[in-house]
């Protein structure tokens, strides 16, 4: 008996949700996922989520992966509730805050900080060592306050995109302390449940699964949490779109902006990258990578959690590519 191709199998079950023929995605879903993992859709209260080339017990649909930079989305949803409950002012200084963030400039806002347009470098200035020292846990040998010292630090002029861990990661302490938790990565994951995961009924972790069968240990984040540092399902990703596409969420996603020096045909807002009515941002760690994208205008959402990092050779960009043809 002939055996079914289970990677155009996978693409009839997407398609059978999303309402289209996907079968000439067929080379680049192959380069995507070399290494296995699990790809979701969902429209219209229908929902697949598929795994691919993986051990039985990486096969559950609610067993949390990896999310590194998806995290993003998720610490702009936090100041996003924390605003429309009076707690943060998106374009007041953060330093209005007062405690642990006295002293910010008062250039820094959470606006900017979550559109990458603070004026922050990528990753705090020691990084450039422990990157090497600490391969998989670059930013755990620093404290919240290590964290707020280097925004007070290097913080430059605003306006202009220049992707930030750093500032993702403020964004989360600085929810944290107007959620009223406390300045760490312990007292974002708190306000993270009481504001935004625990109302949706959504399963999201700072605490990595412990499973057998992964490719290698997972990142460690340290206080930069909520730059990358979240654990969550296939099924939660696709819950956490829906929560925007209804306005569950809010609207903080849907002003999209075009600041000097983000990539030609990419808009930037709130947790999010943009094009058009698609909403999407995508992630990459040690030995993971993931998407999240779903389109506004016909409410589809997809999410992919792939095993294995970025290759160093060849294209570097499949998944992302996948994640959005799938909604285009």
């Amino acid at each position: 008996m002939f055996r079914r191709d289970p990677v155009r199998a996978a693409l009839q079950d997407l398609g059978g949700v999303l309402d289209r023929d996907l079968t000439q995605l067929r080379p680049l879903l192959r380069a995507a996922l070399p290494g296995g993992g699990v790809i979701a859709a969902a429209r219209d209260g229908r929902q697949v989520i598929v795994p691919l080339n993986l051990s039985p017990g990486l096969t559950r649909e609610d067993r949390p992966f990896e999310l590194a930079s998806v995290s993003k989305p998720f610490t702009a949803a936090l100041a996003g509730e924390l605003a429309r409950a009076g707690r943060l002012d998106w374009h007041a200084p953060l330093s209005a805050l007062g405690g642990p963030l006295r002293g910010v400039p008062r250039t820094v806002t959470a606006w900017r900080l979550a559109t990458h347009t603070a004026g922050l470098p990528t990753h705090p200035a020691r990084a450039a060592l422990t990157v090497l020292t600490r391969y998989h846990d670059p930013y755990g040998g620093m404290d919240a306050r290590a964290v707020l010292d280097s925004v007070r630090r290097w913080a430059g002029p605003p306006g202009r995109f220049r992707y930030s861990n750093l500032g993702a990661g403020a964004l989360a302490l600085a929810g944290a302390v107007a959620a009223g938790e406390p300045c760490s990565a312990a007292g974002y994951g708190q306000a993270l449940r009481r504001f935004v995961t625990g109302p949706l009924n959504l399963t999201v972790t700072l605490d990595p699964p412990r499973l057998s069968g992964l490719a290698g240990p997972p990142t460690g984040f340290g206080p930069l949490t909520g730059a990358g540092g979240l654990f969550a399902s296939p099924g939660a990703l696709l819950a956490f779109a829906q929560a925007h596409l209804d306005g569950r969420l809010g609207d903080h996603w849907v002003a999209a902006q075009r600041p000097p020096g983000r990539p030609a045909g990419l808009e930037v807002t709130a947790g999010w990258l943009a094009r058009g009515p698609l909403r999407w941002h995508d992630g990459v760690a040690r030995h993971a990578r993931a998407g999240l994208a779903f389109h506004a205008g016909t409410g589809a959402a997809t999410a992919i959690l792939a095993r294995g990092g970025e290759p160093l050779l060849g294209r570097r960009a499949p998944l992302t590519h996948l994640l959005l043809r799938l909604l285009e």
